[in-house]
């Protein structure tokens, strides 16, 4: 079966919940560090707010279609309609790993990690949920079947309380303070982990993220003075390009566990941590860094060296939970993006319909075809910007 159209456009999938929210979300009042953040006047600038969720249809020649998502999509829109999609065109929709293979490479003049890597993502996954339509199973079994009976998760922000409620067990918050903040800042981190931990006790895991925001020093005060917090990790401590800092604090935080990999793109840069070992954990996320085929390569790397996957935001959508419902490597699921306000069910937050929610902490994907997503085209009309 060859591939009729490759198209991608702008589209708002942002959650309408019907609950009211019995309170503010403490995202309202508490914004994790950005590396942007060193200078006040850019403070707010740390994201590109304006662009939104890019989605791209593939369609077979019988018809059949995949749907895939990522974000940044002013660039990644154009980086798949002017140059990917025209490529694509006439061939064999089942082919992923040749198709995966091709975008890498077109795309090496400009960098094929980045932006090109989210291009690259969402057609990955929309070639699956296509390739999974077309078979008539769940993708989780193209991976090779289901690897556990369910999947922990845990839950990203600052609505602890909230969390512990919905059933999670595990939960990871964010530091509001970095360097440019001054030893006030460092302490200010320090008593938001010491206040976590009181509050969920010892029978919940906590972890820490610095998202890309801190520097050697710094992580290493910081590391030393939450020791007696029990993390379970620490993340993206610092730029992800900079892998001589990774090497500088893992030689020098020995006792403390390590993540990192959410802005790593492709397999190559988690060879490369791998091969020093970096880190404990690697964090890809499978709609920015190569899709499932890329997921999965930087899975099999992992599991021969001995380092956990976690994805960020794997349980956000179909797309993570069904790979890491398949993958030995993958051992827990994240659900981010503000999980819910408080009161908020977690159903009511789904951004794609068919996304199968997390009760009780655990999660099971569906057994529809494809991703089992529950979407029409007349719903991506709807959606569109």
């Amino acid at each position: 079966m060859k591939i009729k159209e490759v198209r991608a456009l702008t589209i708002d999938v942002t959650p309408r919940p019907t609950t009211t929210p019995r309170s503010p979300s403490r995202a309202n009042t508490l914004e994790m560090n950005r590396p942007v953040n060193r200078y006040p006047e850019a403070r707010g600038h740390g994201f590109p707010r304006m662009w939104q969720r890019a989605a791209v249809v593939v369609t077979a020649e019988d018809g059949t279609w995949g749907f895939g998502l990522t974000v940044h999509s002013n660039p990644v829109v154009s980086i798949i309609n002017d140059h990917f999609a025209p490529a694509l065109v006439g061939q064999n929709c089942m082919a992923t790993e040749k198709l995966w293979d091709m975008m890498a490479r077109m795309s090496m003049a400009y960098g094929p990690a980045g932006l090109a890597s989210y291009a690259l993502s969402a057609v990955d996954v929309a070639l699956w949920d296509l390739k999974g339509k077309l078979l008539g199973r769940p993708v989780y079994e193209l991976l090779g079947g289901p690897q556990k009976e369910r999947i922990f998760c845990y839950a990203t922000g600052f609505d602890t309380e909230w969390y512990l409620e919905l059933g999670f067990k595990a939960t990871k918050i964010f530091t509001p303070w970095g360097p440019q903040d001054g030893l006030d800042g460092l302490h200010k981190n320090v008593e938001l982990v010491a206040r976590t931990r009181e509050l969920v006790g010892d029978q919940v895991e906590l972890m820490l993220d610095c998202w890309m925001s801190t520097d050697v020093d710094y992580t290493l005060r910081l590391a030393e003075l939450v020791r007696p917090y029990r993390l379970r990790w620490i993340e993206e401590f610092v730029a992800p390009e900079r892998l001589d800092e990774y090497q500088a604090v893992r030689s020098r935080l020995p006792w403390q566990t390590l993540a990192a990999g959410e802005h790593w793109y492709l397999p190559h840069t988690f060879a490369a941590a791998a091969s020093r070992r970096l880190v404990d954990i690697f964090q890809p996320d499978i709609l920015w860094c190569g899709g499932i085929t890329g997921v999965v390569k930087i899975c099999h790397l992992a599991e021969a060296m001995g380092i956990e996957v976690i994805p960020h935001a794997g349980m956000n959508y179909p797309f993570g939970q069904h790979l890491a419902y398949a993958m030995p490597a993958v051992t827990w699921g994240e659900r981010s993006e503000g999980v819910s306000p408080p009161g908020v069910p977690l159903a009511e937050m789904t951004r794609l319909p068919g996304t199968p929610a997390i009760e009780n902490g655990y999660l099971v994907p569906s057994d529809a075809p494809g991703f089992g997503l529950e979407i029409t085209q007349e719903w991506i009309a709807e959606h569109a910007v």
